[in-house]
């Protein structure tokens, strides 16, 4: 039986900076459970087999039933159900509340962390399995995988999957209802795979332009650091044409998966071919020119003497770097594809190396288990999860009840902060301020993030105004001054904010994006959610040390305030690129305007806001937004018009904070009425559709939102004048 670990790590190959706080990983025990627990688990299992074709994503069922077998409770307040027509007592909500809290406690680990799952991308798992075979599921109807487990099947997701199962053991004919022959039948049906085994039929990943002056445009580091991060190993690894043992499985996969013989594949001609399931975001004109003169011209010459004396130190720069990214983020890297190629790379180089060890022993920490199977995270939502946690029960008036579990939030908070600077000369390779920061998952993983340290440094302060006996000692003051130093040295000249490094480099740089299912993937960008999250932090900030750099910080909201005005849509609406979509970015850029004094009545920006967000209220009265709006850049219901409840919740937050019950409260009643009806009997909510969403065109699955963001919208709600919303 699987075990979830909390804030454990043991051996010499594991690193950490503040005794493994926020460290999640999975163990299997044989001798663990008991006869009558593992048969729940395993009914829970086929359940979701069962029922995978409509409900996709997990339910996180193994984590809640064993924290909450760790954490009981006591008697839970009787369940609230309102007729369509009732109104909302006080009683209701506090009841709704009590249950939400109460529940949200029981699965929170005992360094004060909430586990979740932060997966759901397709392409996440199989190039794991891939890496560790050379160093030493979900299907869709139709045979295939997809990006993504809501999205269609595509050529990428399926060769993959397919993939990795067949180094997994199971046979080309293998799996329930023969999954492996019809995703060999789906992929062969599509044309087969191209340019996945031959270098020579991959565009060029030069390490040569790791050599070019840094104030070259096209130098690696101008990239976004996910790209970078993937540059390093897999322009060593190209620079070398690394190949792994070609064992008798890859000769079977050779002839498995394509339409022809391998000999006579054109391997040229594959380099510029991609399945139309994947194809997203078309490559201009002038990038397959540019891969060209790269394959045909500069390739040749680099590889003969004596040019290829560059190569070898451009090879030696490139691993220089890998390295350092390794060591800086105790080998965490900074996510899981980054990590997959950089245990290659470090094991082309010395299949022996203590490198590798250290690697090797972070694979854990990817791991997330649930009633699907086991997945591959991004790298985990610690940090992020546990600031918007805290904010939401603050929101209510439950704050002694719940102290205990607020105490332990705020230790995992202080433990979490980034406490030094990246080692060495950092901005030579290519690294930014970190100190006082916060990073998306846990301190070891070390990237900081504009949005993560905004919304701890907000968590920080909303805990400082509470009783120190209730909640704990309050973040030093100095510390509190880094995180402000880290979030000033990201604002761009236009006023934005960027998620983890200032955003330098020319827009037009993104047309070189090779990857063709994703958008803005290239470069950093600039993100209305990030810019909120720093003004939101900043007003609180001034508020309560009005002195610090008080000039500064009013010229950093000024300008970031006009950031968000000038990137509202025409209806009202803002693109959000971290969650699904319009929703969610029109709650991020209400609550900026908000915080600096900006409501219905005084700002048209916010009643336009508020008018799109109510044209999208279904009848039921929540809200339901599909993935495809982030795709596709056009507002799309779910199919069906079904509501997701943290969705609701978003919109329910935008339009309290903005005063629309003052107004009009009926579409806030509405949509209240649905949170608390869909409450579950044990006080949690149900898992619908992911919310999360990455580059434009693929979800990622944050666990805790379907209890975070209900609890925060009925902590408003209580904390509002519920006679002003009653009808």
């Amino acid at each position: 039986m699987w075990k979830l670990k909390i804030a454990e790590g043991n051996g010499p190959w594991l690193k950490t900076g503040n005794n493994h706080v926020g460290r999640q990983h999975w163990e299997f025990d044989p001798e663990a459970g008991t006869p009558e627990e593992r048969a729940q688990i395993e009914r829970l299992r086929l359940e979701f087999s069962k029922n995978r074709f409509s409900v996709k994503q997990s339910s996180d069922l193994l984590m809640r039933m064993q924290l909450q077998k760790e954490n009981p409770r006591g008697s839970v307040p009787a369940q609230v159900k309102l007729k369509e027509t009732e109104k909302i007592t006080d009683e209701a909500v506090m009841n709704t509340l009590r249950r939400s809290i109460s529940f949200f406690s029981t699965i929170q680990a005992h360094d004060g962390h909430w586990p979740a799952e932060s997966a759901g991308p397709m392409f996440f798992l199989p190039p794991l399995v891939i890496a560790l075979y050379t160093t030493g599921v979900i299907t869709n109807e139709d045979g295939g995988w997809g990006l993504h487990i809501e999205s269609q099947s595509s050529m990428f997701g399926t060769t993959l999957c397919y993939v990795a199962l067949r180094l997994l053991g199971e046979g080309p004919e293998d799996g329930e209802d023969q999954a492996m022959a019809r995703g060999k039948k789906w992929i062969l049906d599509h044309g087969g795979i191209l340019g996945v085994y031959e270098w020579s039929g991959c565009n060029p990943v030069p390490p040569e332009f790791w050599l070019l002056p840094k104030f070259s445009l096209i130098h690696p580091g101008n990239m976004l650091c996910y790209a970078r991060s993937v540059y390093m190993p897999l322009s060593f690894l190209y620079g070398k044409r690394f190949v792994g043992q070609i064992t008798g499985l890859v000769l079977s996969l050779r002839e498995e998966l394509y339409p022809e013989p391998y000999y006579a594949i054109n391997w040229n001609k594959a380099r510029t071919t991609c399945a139309k399931e994947d194809l997203y975001r078309p490559h201009p004109i002038i990038q397959d020119m540019l891969w060209a003169f790269l394959h045909n011209v500069v390739e040749p010459i680099l590889t003969w003497w004596p040019c290829s004396g560059l190569r070898e130190k451009a090879l030696k720069t490139a691993m220089q770097l890998i390295h350092y990214e390794d060591e800086s983020s105790s080998y965490f890297t900074i996510g899981c594809i980054g990590k997959v190629f950089s245990v290659v790379a470090c094991w082309a180089e010395d299949p022996n190396s203590e490198t590798l060890k250290f690697h090797l022993a972070r694979i854990p920490d990817y791991f997330w288990l649930a009633e699907d199977g086991l997945k591959i995270q991004s790298f985990g939502s610690q940090t992020w999860d546990a600031a918007f946690a805290i904010q939401a029960i603050i929101s209510s008036n439950l704050i002694e009840e719940n102290g205990q579990t607020l105490r332990k939030a705020h230790e995992f908070i202080k433990a979490s902060q980034i406490r030094n600077d990246p080692s060495r000369n950092f901005t030579e390779m290519y690294r930014h301020i970190s100190r006082g920061g916060w990073a998306f998952s846990i301190q070891d993983h070390s990237w900081q993030a504009s949005d993560c340290t905004a919304e701890g440094l907000k968590a920080a302060l909303l805990l400082s105004q509470l009783p120190p006996e209730l909640v704990g000692e309050k973040l030093e003051t100095e510390r509190l001054y880094d995180a402000v130093n880290v979030i000033l040295s990201l604002q761009s000249r236009n006023g934005g904010y960027p998620a983890w490094e200032p955003a330098t480099a020319f827009r037009w740089l993104e047309k070189l994006n090779p990857i063709e299912f994703f958008e803005d993937a290239l470069i950093e960008r600039l993100y209305v959610e990030c810019t909120s999250s720093v003004i939101q932090a900043l007003v609180l900030f001034q508020k309560l040390h009005p002195q610090h750099r008080r000039k500064e910080i009013e010229n950093s909201i000024s300008k970031a305030i006009r950031y968000i005005e000038n990137t509202q849509n025409s209806d009202g609406s803002w693109y959000g690129c971290w969650g699904i979509c319009f929703t969610y970015g029109t709650w991020f850029g209400v609550e900026a305007l908000v915080a600096c004094q900006k409501n219905y009545q005084n700002s048209r920006i916010i009643r336009k806001a508020c008018e799109f967000l109510l044209s999208k209220q279904l009848p039921c009265g929540g809200w339901g937004e599909s993935y495809l709006s982030s795709s596709n850049k056009v507002y799309t219901n779910l199919e069906g018009e079904r509501s997701n409840l943290v969705q609701t919740s978003w919109a329910l937050l935008a339009l309290m904070a903005a005063g629309q019950g003052e107004i009009d409260p009926e579409p806030i009643t509405r949509g209240m009425r649905l949170l608390i009806n869909s409450q579950l009997y044990d006080g949690d909510f149900p898992q619908q559709e992911i919310t999360g969403v990455f580059m434009k065109n693929c979800i990622l699955n944050y666990g805790s939102y379907l209890n975070i963001f209900p609890i925060w919208a009925l902590g408003c709600y209580q904390q509002c004048s519920l006679r002003a919303y009653q009808l």
